[in-house]
């Protein structure tokens, strides 16, 4: 019992002495505030019990005409409109540039494929292949490997599908924001601007850079492997472009309608990922193709159709945001499933269908005092899918 009051004491006496010298490590560490938040209090003079009275160790009642305790300041909820007018800004320059990326696109198609064609004119009248044979064998060996190298690179990369070559490019980002979190000076910036949380002074950026940020590896990996078993059906079902916009529309969208959730609830905690971008994907092949067989990854003798998994993710996320769990963002998942429900089902008539006006003032512009068709004909205006989908 002794040595127990010994230890009680000490504690109490150093639980709250601070160092007089601070590492440059814990002052650049973001969660120091978080760890080491308390104050030092002013020392107190230690007066012994026994010298005062007993009245005075008593607090004394406050009297009538004494005011009580000031009332605590009523957290004020932080306004959504900014963020709501980014979201609505943001989605229709996402599907504006969509619609010029696909223009520029299909002209620098048409321009390949005749510069291919001269080309081929210009081999097909050369005999001279000795140059050729000279010109190789001037190379050194490290040259030839490097062309080798790009070669198999370039075969690998052509067979790849048009919807995993997309992917592959947002995968790319995903992993560089991953590697920036490691690094200890980029983490108060990270914090500010890859993470969106309602009650940050920084609200409106943080909803598109944080569906690009995953602070765990396994997280990033799970988000990943799904957006690349997808990313082949839903770029035929809605081409390249297209599916761009839907993905980063959809990502600000479901951060803000997480946004709306915290703000209700008054449950204010920073959140990242692409979850609410991969769910807008998963869903929307879901809807268009209901009867497609899925599994499980470690579970390949578990099939079910995609219809069944989309309700089922769709109610797993619905009684998580009820029972109020916090291991996911269900409110962003939420908000990223309804949106590819609701864009394959009407947006994609009320949107992408309607940007023939914009498509022929960029080409107006870009081709000053020039009259006529967009490149391909019509379909460059009204296409925009694959056979079968809602381009069509």
């Amino acid at each position: 019992m002794a040595c127990r009051g010994f230890i009680i004491k000490w504690g109490k006496a150093n639980h709250f002495r601070i160092p007089n010298t601070i590492s440059r490590s814990s002052r650049l560490n973001p969660f120091h505030q978080q760890r080491c938040g308390f104050r030092r209090e002013a020392k107190r003079t230690e007066t012994k019990t026994g010298n005062v009275p007993q009245q005075q160790t008593k607090a004394s009642p406050p009297e009538a005409g004494t005011p009580g305790p000031p009332p605590r300041p009523k957290v004020q909820r932080p306004t959504l409109f900014r963020p709501l007018m980014f979201t609505v800004g943001f989605a229709g320059c996402s599907f504006g540039g969509a619609a010029i990326l696909q223009y520029e696109s299909l002209k620098a198609r048409v321009q390949t494929a005749k510069d291919g064609e001269e080309l081929e004119k210009l081999m097909m009248g050369s005999q001279d292949m000795a140059y050729w044979h000279d010109w190789w064998n001037q190379l050194s060996n490290f040259q030839r490997q490097l062309l080798l190298l790009m070669s198999m690179v370039d075969d690998f990369w052509s067979s790849l599908t048009e919807g995993q070559r997309t992917a592959t490019g947002i995968i790319a980002i995903n992993a560089v924001v991953l590697c920036c979190w490691r690094i200890p000076a980029m983490q108060r910036s990270m914090i500010k601007y890859f993470t969106s949380n309602p009650a940050s002074k920084t609200r409106c950026l943080p909803m598109v850079l944080s569906s690009f940020s995953h602070y765990s590896i396994i997280h990033m990996v799970a988000n990943m492997y799904v957006l690349w078993t997808f990313s082949s059906g839903i770029v035929s079902l809605l081409g390249k472009e297209q599916f761009l916009a839907v993905y980063l529309s959809a990502g600000v969208i479901s951060t803000m309608v997480s946004y709306v959730c915290k703000t209700a609830t008054g449950r204010f905690y920073p959140s990242l990922g692409a979850s609410g971008a991969v769910m807008a994907v998963l869903a929307a092949v879901c809807t268009k193709v209901p009867e497609a067989k899925l599994g499980i990854i470690f579970l390949p003798m578990v099939t079910f159709t995609a219809g069944h998994a989309l309700k089922a993710l769709v109610a797993i996320d619905t009684a998580g945001l009820m029972l109020g769990w916090r291991l996911f963002d269900h409110a962003a998942h939420l908000g990223g499933a309804l949106f590819g429900v609701w864009y394959v089902a009407y947006g994609h008539k009320l949107i992408w269908r309607r940007r023939e006006p914009l498509v022929k003032l960029w080409h107006n512009l870009r081709s000053p005092g020039g009259r006529g068709s967009t490149p391909g004909g019509s379909s460059g205006v009204r296409g925009g899918g694959g056979p079968g989908g809602p381009g069509h």
